[in-house]
């Protein structure tokens, strides 16, 4: 099938009305799964050879850029730092590191130390609270908050540090403060902005109006500055709410592998990947990406939900007898692409998945007779009309043994 023809397929309601995204033509990526990802109160810090590998599965999805802990935190969290940098520089491996850090020189230090041993270049990501609510409940005047501003990023450019200056909260900071908060960063030198949804309050529309507002300020400055996007999941929008930055000119963002973070999580690496690649904006190879999202889930003991898209369970199953006979029709007509999307609006092939056709109490024969022949299992009217009846008796879809004890009974 040619594009041409594909198109005429699917109407695109996003490309046809009044209110149209326009997306750039790419946009990086950071992962977080190693620092943000192990702030979640469930999870297990792997060892630090997984983390490695963890590594090398982020290189290989295409992902530009991994926070690598926060080495400050203390000597376990410095090696791991190490180990994984040395990685990077012994290997050559094309992603590039960064680590959180307080704005304080105790933070800030750690990773100069780590540059200095390794060769690796490391963006400091240093972060400090922004918004009114944090500023009441920390006791802090916006004079100091710019004064460790200041001094932080300073220290880090004089130690030979790139500087991502974070403002944490961003999303509920007045734009008087952050004129003056992020006016100052890049002053003193930080090169990129990281507009943080710290709490999961914000809305897509606030989110691209901050957006905006922060591109229209860096303009405005005269600098060229990358804006970064890190938003989390407590409102269930941080998909949503990535697309809208990046809609409006955030030129990376971040998420973590399952979602995994603080509280609920941040944006999962796995949903930003495949939608960036849907909306052309991202070319990445995700073969890989449900290895890493398994690989990710066994390590951190996080359990990965039958339901999750892309990578869950069932994200490409169906045991319905509409939907099932949609599939088999397509993939009748010997089309691949169209049968990855007659019922699917993420292609499997993408992530070395198939459609899946289940049988279950909502099945019909067409459900039955697939599932048969793609096995290689004989698929008489009879067998089949005896498999459909135990699945209409009952309440979930049959296991592979079931179907199987109807064949031995049925060959008795």
């Amino acid at each position: 099938m040619n594009p041409s023809e594909e198109s005429n397929l699917i109407h695109d309601w996003a490309e046809a009305g009044p209110r149209r995204a326009h997306y750039p033509r790419h946009v990086m990526l950071d992962d977080e799964t190693l620092r943000d990802g192990l702030q979640s109160p469930s999870v297990s810090d792997p060892p630090l050879d997984t983390k490695v590998e963890l590594l090398y599965f982020m290189e290989s999805l295409g992902i530009e850029t991994a926070d690598v802990g926060l080495p400050g935190a203390g000597v376990h969290q410095r090696d791991a730092v190490l180990r994984l940098c040395r990685e990077i520089s012994d290997q050559r491996l094309r992603i590039r590191a960064n680590c959180a850090a307080r704005t304080l020189m105790v933070d800030i230090q750690p990773i100069a130390e780590v540059t200095q041993l390794t060769g690796v270049p490391i963006e400091a990501c240093v972060f400090i609270g922004s918004s009114p609510i944090r500023q009441y409940a920390e006791e802090w005047e916006l004079s100091d908050i710019v004064r460790h501003t200041r001094e932080a990023i300073r220290f880090a450019v004089r130690e030979g540090l790139e500087v991502m200056y974070v403002t944490e909260d961003t999303v509920r900071s007045s734009p008087e403060h952050l004129r003056v908060l992020l006016t100052a960063a890049v002053e003193v030198g930080a090169k990129r902005l990281c507009l943080c949804d710290t709490c999961g309050a914000a809305v897509p529309q606030g989110v691209w109006n901050l957006v905006t507002w922060v591109k229209a300020l860096v303009m405005e400055l005269g600098a060229e500055i990358g804006i970064d996007w890190h938003g989390h999941r407590d409102r269930g929008l941080d998909l949503a709410n990535s697309l809208a930055a990046i809609e409006a000119g955030a030129t990376r963002v971040h998420g973590t592998a399952l979602g995994i973070g603080e509280r609920v999580g941040n944006t999962p690496m796995e949903q930003l990947l495949v939608n960036l690649q849907l909306l052309g904006v991202r070319h990445d190879n995700l073969s890989r990406l449900p290895d890493y999202v398994q690989m990710v889930s066994t390590a951190t003991g996080v359990p990965l939900p039958i339901n999750m898209p892309i990578v869950g369970r069932d994200a490409f199953r169906t045991a319905t007898g509409v939907h099932a006979s949609a599939v088999i029709k397509a993939q009748k007509k010997g089309d691949v692409w169209l049968a990855d999307r007659v019922y699917s609006g993420v292609p499997a092939a993408w992530i070395g998945r198939t459609q899946e056709i289940e049988v279950g109490p909502m099945s019909g024969t067409s459900n039955v007779v697939c599932y048969l022949s793609t096995r290689g299992l004989p698929s008489t009217p009879e067998i089949v009309k005896a498999i459909l009846d135990l699945a209409k008796r009952s309440s979930r879809v049959l296991a592979e043994s079931e179907i199987l004890e109807v064949l031995r009974a049925m060959s008795a």
